[in-house]
């Protein structure tokens, strides 16, 4: 479903931006004369805007000046600048969506020093290949429509869930974070099946398709984790051997750890701001 009316501006055009832009044209849910977005260098500015074919430039005031959707895609401790810089040039009625972590629904309302309709969004690094997973919250100003369409546009390079804001601290361990724990997953993987003779570049191939495959199978299928696991493992046989060395090593309890571990971090970023 295309907008003709709506005018989507980026503060920012770094690779999670550039992300964004990717996915809302090729998925044809914007035309590239929809989107305008400003960046700190002539040579992103100059990339970005041949690459998409949309407008770029160097002034943050020229995009909140014509955004509806303002997506403010810039590093946390930038934010406070751009936003003092900006805020006398937003529409009244846009829609202002911070992608960076630890900033508030509280502190960008505070930050405008006047009622927004503000979101919250925290995507991943897979969006940039089309297979996001993002977590949305929104404040009480945000209409049901316009929720529904910033769903659609994070949608259009992966997933979108809607969250409430007090869980926003508990994403990164799910979803934001993991990304590294699974490539890390798959590095051991691979360095298991050189260790028995497999060339590394084909032992990264197997093992990347395998857990790409694995969770495709929870998503499409529906069913239980835990099925999908007792459905490989044949009584007596390998696979079953090799879970039970990985319960004995504490692998579910390693990785419950490592999400404690990221969300206590995160929390503590977030209360510094």
């Amino acid at each position: 479903m295309m907008n003709m009316k709506k005018q989507i501006g980026f503060i920012g055009c770094g690779k999670m931006a550039q992300a964004i832009i990717g996915g809302l044209l090729k998925s044809k849910l914007y035309e590239p004369d929809q989107i305008v977005a400003s960046a700190r260098t002539e040579k992103t500015v100059t990339q970005v805007s041949q690459r998409f074919q949309i407008k770029a430039g160097l002034h943050n005031g020229e995009v909140a000046k014509h955004a509806d959707i303002l997506i403010l895609a810039v590093k946390p401790d930038l934010h406070g600048a751009v936003i003092e810089e900006i805020k006398g040039a937003v529409k009244e009625d846009a829609v202002i969506i911070t992608i960076a972590a630890g900033i508030t629904l509280n502190f960008l309302e505070g930050a405008f020093q006047k009622r927004i309709k503000a979101v919250r969004v925290m995507p991943n690094t897979p969006s940039l290949v089309g297979e996001g997973m993002s977590a949305i919250c929104a404040n009480e100003q945000v209409l049901r429509e316009e929720l529904q369409e910033v769903i659609r546009l994070f949608e259009s390079f992966g997933q979108a869930e809607v969250v409430t804001e007090q869980l926003m601290d508990a994403i990164p361990a799910v979803s934001g974070s993991s990304p590294a724990y699974v490539y890390m997953f798959i590095e051991a993987l691979a360095d298991g099946a050189v260790q028995q003779g497999i060339p590394r570049e084909q032992a990264y191939k197997l093992a990347a398709q395998a857990v790409l495959g694995a969770a495709k199978m929870v998503l499409e299928t529906g069913k239980h984790p835990g099925e999908l696991k007792d459905n490989v493992c044949t009584p007596g046989g390998a696979t079953i051997e090799a879970v039970t060395t990985l319960e004995k090593q504490g692998f579910r309890a390693a990785v419950v750890s490592a999400m404690e571990a990221c969300t206590k971090k995160s929390k503590a970023l977030a209360g510094e701001r």
